[in-house]
């Protein structure tokens, strides 16, 4: 199926059974997770699921190093069928074939990673593999996954074929380095043995901490799937995506991102916290996005020169700070509150004010106000006498203010700029404010407006959307900017009315976080009319733009959700390094509870806190073994430690 950038529809899959539920087809999305109890303690993973099974969810996966979890898995699923519940029970397995086979035979579903299922032993010490090599080791996971596949056919056993970006196998990391086409065709090795032996009951999976890497890494296997007749469900998660705002808003930007573009048919919110907590937050998603179904359609055409797959941004001419080579900006909206106090960490770039500037606006801040107000204050053409003795008036050459700048009174001074709409784009021409800034929808985009844009300078487009389809109609403007060669900068705007922080975390997340993962937008305004607090909104904003990678303003804490092989208490430990680090605002820090996902996943950290052993810890920069076996006590003095030893340390300010 070719993807409609603009309407919304599901990818049409085939039908899975995983026990008592169906994946894909036209089923709707499902929502699962994964326990965090030690699988060899029946009593409190069957406790913990039950728990779950009341919070909702479709299916538990639960980890299974070897046989003794899977034995304790049967006991678990035998107690839970025998209290009535009939949930689907997942295996999860890493580096063990034969427990994979014997978990095949007791529960609905086995997870089983590609990068670790086969492939274990380098067959190069130079990292290299000649084509015979290579052909050797297709030909090893071959005889490795035909006999596990017919144990699954045979006891009516679905797969999820889970493809890790820090989990590659040596032969794929070789010939394709850890890339989106790495991840690519490491699953489809495995999807092509299926087909060769009619096995059909499988669903894919393809994750990531890099919201970036992820969605393309998908959107690449999918076309790999059209290209040779393969319609498998797909499961999506951000792995290691943290906790709190950071995990919610990351989670919604790669998992709304594709669920938006009618990719999806189950789901994980990855978060380091109780997976009870995970499950209202995957809800979420999945009702916002698919509440667009049977939109009014959207008309656009499509860009030829853009790839869903590349990780290019589209290009503009530079507007001040906005646009060109400049980082995206944050335009906070104040129209409709009178806090006008500033975050002590996340100062948006440009605070907007409606028709007024109130008295207690922040000093040094740059302000933008409706051009009509904006020729009041400005004096149509003079602005009030400075205490200098140097007047404000426009300069007759330039044709701007010789500072930018205007005052209130006789002492504060401001960067002021005008909002205007389409109504007076008239007046844009004549006005000599250095950036000028328009608020359009897609609907108002004419050829005319078009033309007006290619030869204006100093424009910076606002682009807001009603639309039930919001994503859609403002990837439709996008395209119609690049179908036109104008290269304008344009902010994102979306407007809200919530009340519950999460919730537009979620829905700004998904909104903001599709475009610019598709390389659109230069900066982001959200507005909301609920009681949320300004500075949140504030902080929201820069935690969007950092999920989608154009953008750091925080330290990353690149943290897995914990499982059963997790060896200390994740979130106390989180949140431990996190109070001492948190100011690191230029690194990433993965804190992984054990050493089978952990040096992998965290692939992306520049340094890394992963759990050794019981009370044990392991230390890395980057990919590296830095430090090993620490007490658990000393680990996060240590952590500290080590990147002062490599410069990366910056005083608390």
């Amino acid at each position: 199926m070719k993807m409609d950038y603009f309407n919304y529809r599901r990818r049409p899959t085939v039908e899975v059974r995983v026990g008592n539920l169906f994946m894909g087809g036209k089923h709707p999305v499902v929502v699962q997770t994964m326990t965090n109890t030690n699988t060899l303690d029946v009593e409190k993973s069957v406790a913990q699921c039950e728990r779950l099974i009341a919070g909702g969810v479709h299916l538990i996966r639960l980890t299974t190093q070897g046989t003794r979890e899977v034995e304790s898995l049967r006991e678990i699923h035998r107690r839970l069928r025998d209290k009535g519940h009939a949930i689907p029970i997942s295996a999860d397995i890493h580096f063990n074939p034969r427990a994979a086979e014997l978990a095949a035979t007791i529960v609905e579903k086995v997870r089983i990673n590609p990068g670790n299922f086969a492939d274990r032993q380098r067959v190069s010490e130079q990292g290299r593999y000649s084509d015979e090599e290579y052909v050797r080791g297709v030909e090893r996971v071959r005889a490795k996954v035909i006999p596990f596949y017919q144990i699954c056919k045979e006891h009516g056993t679905a797969v999820r074929v889970g493809v890790n970006h820090g989990s590659l196998s040596d032969r794929i990391m070789a010939r394709y380095g850890d890339t989106p086409e790495g991840m690519v065709e490491s699953c489809m090795e495995y999807l092509r043995v299926a087909a060769e032996v009619g096995f059909t009951d499988i669903v894919i999976s393809m994750k990531a901490s890099n919201t970036l890497l992820m969605t393309k890494a998908v959107r690449l296997l999918v076309a790999a799937m059209d290209r040779e007749g393969m319609y498998f469900p797909l499961h999506l998660g951000v792995t290691e995506a943290g906790d709190g705002e950071e995990g919610r808003i990351k989670s919604a930007v790669g998992i709304g991102a594709l669920l938006s573009d009618g990719l999806g048919d189950t789901i994980r919110v990855s978060l380091s916290e109780d997976p009870e907590v995970e499950l209202p937050v995957a809800r979420k998603l999945i009702d916002y996005v698919s509440s667009r179904a049977g939109h009014a359609p959207i008309k656009g055409r499509a860009c030829s020169s853009f790839s869903p797959y590349s990780t290019d941004r589209r290009e503009t001419v530079a507007v001040s700070n906005i646009g060109g080579e400049n980082l995206p900006v944050v335009i906070s909206d104040r129209s409709r509150v009178a806090d006008m106090s500033l975050h002590p960490r996340f100062t948006p770039d440009y605070i907007y004010v409606g028709r007024h500037v109130p008295d207690n606006f922040p000093k040094g801040a740059k302000l933008i106000i409706d051009y009509p107000s904006w020729l009041e204050y400005a004096g149509k053409g003079s602005f009030p006498e400075r205490e200098d003795g140097i007047d404000g008036q426009l300069h007759p050459d330039r044709g701007e203010n010789m500072d930018n700048s205007f005052y209130l009174g006789r002492e504060e001074r401001f960067d002021c700029f005008p909002l205007f709409t389409v109504e007076s784009l008239k007046e844009v021409n004549s006005c000599k404010a250095p950036v000028k800034f328009l608020r359009m929808t897609y609907p108002e985009l004419s050829d005319e407006l078009l033309a007006f844009l290619k030869t204006t300078h100093g424009v910076v487009l606002i682009l807001a959307t009603d639309h039930l389809n919001g994503v859609g109609e403002q990837r439709a403007f996008f395209h119609a900017l690049m179908n036109a060669d104008c290269p304008a900068p344009v902010i994102l705007h979306r407007a809200y009315a919530e009340e519950v922080a999460e919730d537009i975390q979620i829905k700004g997340g998904v909104d903001f976080g599709t475009l610019l993962l598709d390389g659109f937008g230069n900066g982001i305004m959200m507005s909301n009319r609920g009681q949320l607090g300004i500075t949140d909104l504030d902080s929201y904003a820069f935690a969007v733009l950092q999920a989608s990678r154009v953008r750091m303003s925080r330290t990353e804490f690149i943290s897995c959700p914990g499982c059963g092989r997790t060896l200390f208490d994740l979130q106390a430990t989180l949140a431990r390094v996190k109070q001492h680090l948190s100011h690191l605002t230029h690194l990433k820090i993965g804190v992984m509870g054990c050493i089978v996902n952990g040096p992998g996943e965290m692939a992306d950290a520049d340094y890394g806190y992963v759990g050794e052993g019981h009370g044990k810890i392991s230390l890395y920069r980057k990919k590296e073994l830095v430090k090993k076996n620490i007490p658990q006590e000393e680990a996060v003095e240590e952590l500290i430690r080590l990147i002062k030893e490599h410069g990366d340390w910056i005083e608390p300010g």
